[in-house]
């Protein structure tokens, strides 16, 4: 014992009479070789010398950036993909028509940038079924997963050891002895609390369990401020379900601090559903290690699914393009979609987010726009479940205020949705919220869908929301106590710490 207290007592005074160095190395680390805005330079610089010892702790744990890394590259989907693409640009770039009216032309430059950033295909032979309750979408996805005859891959953010796994696992477990190849993936601070004995009995049903940067020695977790954020399901490649519920029994509205849940959750069907399968699988290879591409059987839906130029006349098109952020990536794929829908509104924008912490750009964007004419609209959550990001989104809700926009708070209970939609014909909703840790930190899916009808569906919902909000006034902002003030501005301040 003694000879370790000796060790630790070493090491803090080579800490001490290094520390100055230290600091240097990360400052440069931080400036010259990392992809930051400038915001965030200043803050983790301010951090690093005015909070000696524990300023390089904070970052080692909290501040390492990820855009270089190629860990989620897999050759085998690239080739495939790299055609695929390569096909559908070729075509929206020559066609005098777009897609015989499938889709407006407005939107293709949207269509392309994602094609080309990302290999986002472009798939039009999609259903769309809009959950806003946890108990109908969780008593759907039970009978879905009931029908499973090949496999079940099932990907959330946070799995809890509670009523509506329970619900869940048995028919993983049943699945799994009936032949069915059945993969739960978790992420590893969101499904921190989930006991090992609970995953060991999946496993021994033969149910295979992932963990997406898990902890090391017990809950530390190295990697804290990267998260899997993203909740994908895919169903025999039939069914896909993308959106923001999460496996716990706040989202079926069984938790008193939050009440009821409201939230948005989409199920899909047609060529989408393969696009959320790629998604999955690349997770799923870097988390356990296993290459599903190199079976095809996990990605065998129809030969011509993302042919634009075989499109049946007797079916009402429904354009789809799965995109994907992270901190892995180059671009900011979410953002660049939202700012580019900001853009492109000319008679409204409503927008549905529990976090609003938008970077300089998007709030930029959303400011023109309001100022231009454009009906914004914000719903944010009444109460917080993480205060610290709920005081800085109050303190940018007086930037929309100012610049014209309407801002509401969602209250009969708690509002989880995640959504953009724009001028009745565009929307974009998955896992996604409208903050800097969604755009630069956390590993996000949302479903782009260019079809006017889903697109009113989910307004009309939002108008009816509406009834259940109270608006933020600019008399009622400027109002606020001091207190509240010094609470938002602090928060705002320390919001760039990516």
């Amino acid at each position: 014992m003694e000879t370790a207290w000796m060790a630790v007592t070493a090491v803090w005074s080579w800490i001490m009479e290094h520390l100055i160095y230290i600091n240097l190395i990360f400052s440069i680390i931080i400036v010259f070789f990392q992809r930051r805005d400038p915001k965030s330079v200043w803050t983790w610089l301010m951090v690093l010398y005015f909070i000696p010892v524990f300023g390089f702790v904070f970052y080692l744990l909290l501040g390492q950036d990820m855009g270089k890394s190629k860990m989620f590259r897999v050759k085998e989907v690239e080739d495939r993909v790299y055609f695929t693409v390569r096909g559908q640009e070729e075509f929206l770039k020559t066609h005098d028509t777009s897609l015989e009216s499938h889709l407006s032309r407005d939107y293709e430059d949207l269509v392309l940038y994602n094609l080309e950033t990302s290999g986002a295909v472009l798939t039009i032979d999609n259903t769309v079924r809009i959950f806003t309750d946890g108990e109908a979408k969780y008593t759907d996805l039970r009978n879905e997963l009931r029908k499973a005859d090949r496999f079940i891959h099932l990907q959330y953010y946070i799995i809890k050891d509670d009523e509506l796994f329970d619900s869940i696992s048995p028919i993983l477990a049943e699945r799994a002895k009936a032949g069915v190849e059945v993969r739960i993936l978790c992420d590893g601070m969101g499904g921190r609390f989930m006991p090992k004995k609970k995953w060991e009995e999946l496993k021994q049903c033969g149910v295979k369990v992932g963990i997406f940067f898990p902890p090391i020695l017990g809950r530390l977790q190295l990697r804290m401020n990267y998260r899997n954020h993203r909740k994908i399901v895919v169903i025999d490649n039939k069914v896909g379900y993308v959106g923001g519920f999460n496996i716990g029994r706040e989202y079926i509205s069984r938790d008193p601090k939050f009440g009821y849940w409201r939230d948005t959750h989409l199920k899909l069907t047609g060529g989408s559903v393969l696009s959320l399968q790629i998604r999955f699988a690349l997770d799923w290879n870097y988390a356990a290690g296993e290459n599903l591409f190199k079976d095809m059987r996990y990605f065998e839906t129809g030969a011509d699914l993302f042919r634009l130029d075989q499109v049946d006349p007797g079916i009402h098109p429904l354009g789809i393009q799965i995109i994907a952020s992270g901190p892995d990536a180059v671009s900011r794929q979410i953002r660049d979609n939202y700012i580019r829908l900001f853009a492109k509104a000319r008679d409204h924008i409503y927008i549905q987010t529990p976090y609003f912490v938008p970077d300089d750009a998007v709030l930029s964007a959303l400011s023109m726009a309001a100022r231009s004419g454009v009906d914004v609209r914000l719903m944010i959550p009444c109460k917080p479940d993480h205060p610290f990001v709920y005081w800085a989104t109050y303190s940018y809700v007086g930037d929309l205020l100012s610049a014209g926009a309407r801002c509401y708070t969602y209250e009969n209970g708690f509002l989880h949705a995640k959504g953009v939609m724009t001028d009745g014909r565009v929307c974009s909703y998955g896992t996604a919220n409208m903050d800097i840790r969604s755009f630069e930190l956390n590993f996000e899916v949302n479903a782009v869908i260019y079809d006017e009808e889903t697109t009113k569906e989910l307004e009309n919902i939002f108008i009816e929301d509406l009834k259940l909000c109270k608006e933020i006034t600019r008399e009622g902002y400027a109002s606020r106590d001091l207190w509240i003030r010094v609470k938002e501005q602090c928060s705002r301040l320390l919001s760039p710490l990516l």
